[in-house]
């Protein structure tokens, strides 16, 4: 049996809204009930975001207490990942959700840009989240936009700054970032596998890039991630229904390139994390 494939969810994000498409989960009990579908149709990791009733990001730690309570409730087993994305928060406030020890926490180890600004990520504040994530056992995944991002994570887990298995997420198709491109994919997968070789890595595409680099990944053995965060579309002219929609998409590709889609049991035990007795 080929390695089972882990489907990351990222459910919500910090930019689409409701008018980009109606399906987007914004309050508490649309996130729960989104992520209960997409784990139903197979994914096993949510990545997950909090916001105002506004629809405007938050990095407030009730909204992620009360979100990770729901999660546990309505998808037992699933791994439940804070993002602590800068879209949401300023410095030390991004990582303030932290002490609530969820199973992994997305973790930016570089600077670089956005469609209409810098992404700063100066490495005060990336060794703080990385202390705080070891402080609390959050294992964190590796939002990689360059290649300089994927050996920074490397170097930093040798040196024990990062706690858990060493687990990088290739982001590719953000405007002003590292286009989805395959040859650069092809590239990263090359320095994974041989200056990592213990280490597992996902990939993810934005927007229309998303189902392509879920197929690249998903050939070349890796884990992948799909969701309405990264994309609203099933394409140019259809909104997507649902992040379970998406997740189905994926798991397809997994049944097209016969690899198993990972159970909530098989992702905790690829990434070393806790399985409840």
């Amino acid at each position: 049996m080929k390695k089972p494939c882990i489907l990351c969810v990222a459910i919500t994000g910090s930019l689409p809204t409701k008018a980009d498409n109606p399906a987007v989960p914004i309050s508490l009990q649309e996130q729960v009930e989104s992520t209960q579908s997409a784990f139903e149709a197979g994914a096993t990791i949510a990545h997950c975001h909090v916001r105002n009733q506004d629809q405007t990001p938050s990095s407030d730690p009730e909204k992620f207490a009360a979100l990770l309570e729901g999660l546990n409730e309505h998808c037992p087993g699933m791994v439940i990942q804070f993002s602590t994305g800068g879209r949401s928060g300023a410095g030390t406030d991004r990582g303030r959700m932290l002490p609530l020890a969820p199973d992994m926490a997305s973790l930016s180890v570089g600077s670089n840009n956005f469609p209409t600004r810098v992404y700063e990520n100066p490495p005060d504040l990336v060794n703080w989240l990385a202390s705080e994530m070891k402080k609390y056992m959050v294992t964190p995944e590796v939002e990689a936009f360059d290649l300089s991002h994927i050996l920074t994570a490397i170097r930093m887990h040798d040196r024990n700054e990062l706690y858990g298995k060493l687990y990088v997420q290739f982001v590719m198709g953000v405007k002003n970032a590292m286009p989805a491109d395959k040859e650069v994919f092809d590239l990263y997968v090359k320095f994974m596998n041989e200056r990592a070789p213990d280490a597992e890595w996902c990939a993810a595409g934005i927007g229309a890039n998303q189902i392509i680099v879920n197929e690249w990944a998903i050939a070349a053995g890796g884990h992948t991630r799909a969701g309405l965060e990264d994309n609203v579309r099933l394409d140019k002219n259809t909104l997507a229904p649902s992040n379970a929609a998406l997740i189905q998409r994926a798991a397809e590709l997994c049944e097209k390139y016969e690899r198993p889609v990972a159970t909530w049991r098989q992702t905790r035990e690829i990434l070393n994390l806790q399985i409840e007795a």
